[in-house]
């Protein structure tokens, strides 16, 4: 692995771990574009996978999105925009053509496609996993108003259940009586993963807000790359599913694939059945 910092456009740092052939070309570069509430670092057992999965002479930067692991805070004036210049200043420093987002990373992922469509930044493969984006109102967002107001007021339990509520629509776990549910919160927020989440809290609010509260039309992603590839986990929450066949539906020529093992979580945990299968998109 890699370390460095990259400055950004507006003064800002964004901490990039690199795996892989140190010196792939631009067309053997996998951009990887991390969810809500994780770090860089809690991808690295799947950034190492997939570097070997693609193989030798292919590479794979991850890095920090603003506000989390090593890179600075979000900035007062931070939106959707903010995280697109972002992949623009990630892509012109490793010259890689080719970008993969995981949830609310895959939001960001196909945001910054639309916004390169026709330019040099358009990537040549782009794919997707349990994308978190809202299409057409296809999420309820007005869980987002209290969970922002729990963090605020400093009652993290209460702000992490109303976002698994507002994040599983439909399941079991949004059924849970919200003052349970934050109880639980309580007992699992001992886990270093939910301890992540905790510190966290804050900047989600700003990039669940970026994501979510504008509702995208399929059509605005119409310009996308025919090559664009959809995935999306068959026990994943019914939400990305719908998302990912509106997407596919919404561009000429993109692929749909649900992979039948995979959950939410798969991307982190590196699920073999998914690392191959990315890695050969990829690669073809």
């Amino acid at each position: 692995m890699r370390e460095r910092d990259i400055q950004t456009h507006d003064g800002g740092r964004l901490a990039l771990y690199s795996y892989g052939t140190e010196d792939a070309p631009g067309e053997r570069r996998v951009v990887l574009i991390g969810g809500a509430f994780l770090t860089a670092l809690i991808y690295r057992p799947f950034s190492v996978a997939l570097a070997k999965g693609l193989g030798d002479g292919w590479a794979v930067d991850v890095y920090d999105r603003r506000g989390r692991g090593k890179s600075t805070e979000q900035p007062h004036y931070y939106s959707m925009a903010t995280e697109i210049a972002d992949v623009r200043t990630i892509m012109d420093a490793t010259g890689a053509r080719n970008i993969f987002g995981h949830s609310l990373g895959g939001s960001v992922a196909l945001n910054a496609a639309q916004a390169f469509a026709g330019t040099h930044h358009q990537p040549d493969k782009l794919a997707v996993y349990d994308a978190a984006v809202n299409i057409d109102g296809s999420m309820d967002t007005d869980w987002l108003t209290g969970f922002a107001d729990s963090v605020d007021k400093g009652d993290l339990n209460r702000a992490m259940a109303r976002m698994k509520r507002g994040m599983h629509p439909g399941t079991a776990l949004a059924r849970v009586p919200e003052p349970v549910l934050a109880g639980l919160m309580a007992v699992v927020s001992r886990t270093k993963v939910n301890k992540l989440f905790r510190e966290l809290m804050p900047s989600g609010v700003g990039e669940l807000k970026a994501a979510f509260e504008a509702a995208d039309s399929p059509r605005d992603f119409s310009v996308l790359p025919s090559s664009t590839h959809f995935m999306v986990g068959k026990k994943s929450p019914q939400f990305y599913k719908v998302t990912a066949a509106r997407l596919n539906r919404a561009v000429p020529g993109s692929t749909l694939e649900v992979s039948p093992k995979g959950f939410h979580g798969s991307i982190p945990a590196a699920v073999n059945e998914l690392v191959s299968d990315i890695s050969d998109y990829f690669k073809r």
